[in-house]
């Protein structure tokens, strides 16, 4: 009997440590700019101190047959065939806003680590680095992040 109840608690000791969160949950407000036309595909992405993608973080836009306006990142993505299941939400009409929610690893703060916002819209241009920001502390505060393409600006708040 004792060595049941052994058992059964080094079990739940194994299992606690097998789900020690390795990110933190982060707001994210996406402002668009005014414009005509379709909702606007954007990708944030992890990117390494050389530009190098690390890590899709989230997908705005759900039609995977559009995937390739994006060309840089799906570039990436078509090479890693990384699974895109509970990181994807609508896109973004002109003038609108959405709130994303965004996994973020305490370890990627402050390392030389950013954010990448590249947008597409359908029959319009494409911005790889709509908006392009180093993780910092700073950043996930609550700064504005104005954007150069179809992003008026962006907000990153921890949850």
């Amino acid at each position: 009997m004792k060595k049941a109840i052994f058992l059964f608690v080094g079990i739940l000791t194994l299992m606690s440590f097998t789900n020690i969160k390795s990110t933190d949950p982060y707001k994210c407000l996406i402002q668009m700019k005014n414009y005509s036309g379709e909702g606007a595909y954007i990708v944030i992405s992890l990117l390494d101190e050389n530009d190098e993608y690390l890590k899709t973080i989230h997908v705005r836009g759900e039609d995977d047959e559009w995937y390739h306006d994006i060309s840089e990142w799906w570039n990436f993505q078509g090479k890693n065939k990384a699974s895109l299941d509970g990181i994807t939400g609508a896109t973004i009409s002109g003038g609108s806003r959405a709130v994303t929610s965004l996994e973020i690893n305490p370890d990627w703060i402050g390392k030389n680590y950013s954010l990448r916002f590249e947008t597409a819209v359908e029959d319009k241009a494409y911005h790889l680095d709509d908006i392009k920001i180093k993780l910092t502390q700073e950043l996930l505060k609550g700064q504005t992040l104005k954007g150069s393409g179809f992003i008026r600006f962006v907000k990153i708040l921890a949850q």
